[in-house]
């Protein structure tokens, strides 16, 4: 009844999102290109390739569940050598991260719109034996369909806040028969499987893993790009200086600007890159950043304005932030002071940087409390908290090293997340 009732709504609701959805991807650019493929319209060519092997299908969301899909697909590929894998995304940065990611042996494409008539196209096109959605990502028609044709789904690297948890509890009536379709759940934390559990999956099937995403890897990238030259700037000199401000959001980008201006009259050769969540506001960030009288280059500039000396750099590619990282003395995870929910602080951790982080971190809530109490990163409330802060971190070398090692080891729970998990899934079949 849930479903029909689901079924029944959906193209009034798409009526309804369908300008500010359109509108979003026209902003972020990229929407024309295989478009169909949303509404499950897929090329001869696509259909020949997926007729062959019976695939696993991955679906992640953007940038961030795009990076955990890869990771795992590689995982169950060591245990799987002939593993074929369906990829579906729904942003055109995660569409272009994984295309430019992806193995041979992994077909991107994007997710299609969860209308039972377009679900059902796609099952039949994508021939999936197994179905794993990474992090929040679980749709009724799916799920239904999954069941419905006995493919095994599994909902990997689980996340739940408490606030999520909350809002889910209060329409438990329409979720509910969803979730108790998943044949498995791998969650980050011990305490989400009992949020899980109570939100109407079995506890048979939850499991504890860990994180993929905090899950440590080689630092290759973060080396290559310490070896590179950035315009005038030598990332390779110790005594240069870099605040970097990763994933920033409307707002903090003046912030940042604002406490680099006062930081350098301490430490002359303090740089400033900033990495922004959304490439699509460059011109507004640039705008706004020149107005505070600073020399402004976009990161792609640098080839062709090799001796140029700027104040700041903004990162203007998509999916290289974690490599970018490496570069950095002391980095501010966005949207935690001006926005709600905080980005990833996991990634600079493991390129060896001490981070800070606003009030802010919804999402990574226990994480953020963990990192705070084990002195394992800095929570600032204000402008001055944060100025204060990366000036000490800025000046004592031994404070950074203390921060990163105390980070690392509170990272150690998730290590082997990515092999626990693709594990699982093989013993699911």
């Amino acid at each position: 009844m849930i479903r029909i009732i689901y079924n029944l709504l959906w193209p009034l609701g798409l009526l309804f999102f369908l300008p500010g959805y359109l509108l979003k991807m026209f902003r972020r650019g990229g929407y024309r290109k295989k478009f169909g493929q949303r509404v499950g319209i897929y090329r001869a060519d696509v259909r020949t390739r997926l007729t062959k092997p019976r695939s696993t299908w991955l679906h992640a969301v953007s940038v961030g569940e795009v990076t955990v899909a890869l990771k795992l697909a590689s995982a169950l590929r060591a245990l799987e050598p002939d593993l074929h894998c369906v990829l579906t995304t729904t942003t055109t940065t995660g569409f272009a991260l994984a295309n430019k990611n992806a193995s041979s042996w992994i077909e991107v494409m994007y997710t299609p719109l969860d209308f039972w008539p377009i679900m059902r196209r796609a099952f039949a096109v994508f021939h999936p034996a197994r179905i794993l959605l990474i992090e929040a990502e679980v749709w009724p028609n799916l799920a239904a369909e999954a069941r419905a044709r006995r493919i095994p789904i599994a909902l990997v690297n689980a996340r739940l806040s408490p606030r999520s948890e909350k809002r889910f509890r209060l329409f438990r009536f329409f979720v509910a028969p969803t979730f108790r379709l998943l044949d498995l759940v791998c969650v980050q934390e011990p305490a989400d499987v009992d949020r899980w559990q109570r939100l109407g999956v079995e506890r048979s099937r939850i499991r504890y893993t860990g994180s993929i995403k905090y899950d440590p890897v080689r630092r290759d990238d973060h080396v290559r790009v310490q070896k590179a030259r950035v315009f005038d700037f030598d990332v390779s000199n110790p005594d240069q200086l870099v605040l970097f401000g990763g994933s920033t959001h409307r707002g903090e980008e003046e912030i940042l600007a604002r406490v680099f201006l006062k930081l350098r009259h301490k430490f002359p050769s303090l740089r400033l890159f900033i990495a922004p969540r959304h490439v699509e506001r460059l011109r507004e960030i640039r705008a706004q950043l020149e107005a505070l009288s600073l020399h402004v280059r976009l990161a792609s500039e640098a080839r062709s304005h090799r001796d140029a000396k700027p104040d700041c750099i903004l990162l203007d590619t998509t999916g290289e932030l974690q490599r970018w990282y490496g570069i950095a003395t002391v980095v501010f995870i966005g949207k935690s002071l001006m926005a709600h929910g905080g980005q990833n602080p996991v990634e600079p951790i493991l390129a060896g940087k001490p981070v800070i982080f606003g009030p802010h971190m919804e999402n990574f809530a226990t994480l953020a409390q963990t990192l705070v109490a084990k002195k394992s990163a800095i929570q600032v409330l204000d402008v001055d908290e944060l100025e204060r802060a990366a000036e000490k971190l800025l000046r004592d070398n031994e404070a950074r090293r203390l921060l990163v090692q105390s980070a690392e080891g509170a990272l150690a729970q998730h290590r082997g997340a990515t092999a626990r998990t693709a594990q699982l899934i093989v013993d699911l079949g």
